[in-house]
């Protein structure tokens, strides 16, 4: 089974090169965040003419959003409202293999600003929403689940998921509070990072590139903001991950790569 996650940075925008990248990765379900717009709106039918018949999405106009698509059959699906705001930003389902059925959380965790100000309301509510997730799973959900997380997660929590990691220390995305909150919530039923496990931590690893570098490749000031976490049952199951820097660079790109964690 092939899984892909990907900030879309608006499914409408981008439709062209999300059925470019469906038709070379050929995933069996995928996720997108950020797709920025109403359900009444979302492209379902294009995204069912290419063989996702299955689906679960919810979204707002011009913010945040997320999706599930997928060829095996989903069921259960699910809104959260976190931190009291509906602001599309959590969903589940659960997905149907041949051999079992597992819990799939797409998430899309609020960026917090451009200043890790705890008097910053946006700052606040992107760590807020973290603490809430580490409570949800440890409260509503155990280690012995079969589920997967995904999404733009928006913190680097690792030193080589930044390009400096003593730059990066008072940026939002890796400051050492958001990186405490984040490994709370990492340990919360005891995840396996899909990527991490293959890609030692020794080693730099990116899956996004500010707009504003304008030559974002060459500069390579990267951070991995998008991950696949696993419960542990299904660690023996992992067997290959790709983050797809190439899209990076396609006319009109998100400035997320897509992230792949492939099952056996």
């Amino acid at each position: 089974m092939r899984l892909l996650t990907w900030n879309i940075n608006s499914v409408r925008l981008r439709l062209d090169l999300l059925t470019q990248l469906l038709e070379a990765q050929k995933p069996d379900v995928f996720c997108l965040q950020e797709t920025k717009t109403p359900d009444e709106f979302f492209p379902v039918e294009a995204l069912v003419a290419a063989g996702y018949k299955h689906h679960h999405f919810t979204g707002m106009k011009g913010y945040n959003g997320v999706a599930v698509f997928s060829k095996l059959p989903l069921s259960d699906p699910q809104i959260y409202r976190r931190c009291g705001k509906n602001d599309c930003r959590h969903i589940s389902v659960k997905v149907a293999t041949k051999d079992k059925t597992f819990e799939l959380h797409n998430i899309y965790i609020p960026a917090g600003g451009y200043e890790p100000d705890l008097n910053s309301d946006k700052f606040r509510h992107k760590l807020d929403f973290v603490d809430e997730l580490t409570r949800w799973f440890t409260q509503e959900r155990s280690a012995k689940s079969s589920m997967v997380v995904v999404g733009d997660l928006n913190i680097a929590p690792l030193d080589n998921d930044v390009w400096d990691h003593k730059k990066m220390l008072n940026v939002v995305s890796h400051t050492p509070i958001e990186v405490e909150k984040f490994t709370k919530f990492y340990r919360s039923v005891g995840w396996v990072d899909g990527i991490r496990h293959f890609v030692p931590e020794e080693e730099k690893l990116y899956s996004w590139w500010s707009y504003r570098a304008e030559d974002w490749n060459g500069a390579d000031k990267g951070r991995r903001l998008d991950h696949i976490w696993v419960t542990k049952d299904l660690k023996p199951a992992l067997k290959n991950q790709q983050i797809l820097r190439a899209v990076r660079g396609w006319q009109r790109p998100s400035d997320h790569a897509p992230v792949i964690l492939d099952f056996k």
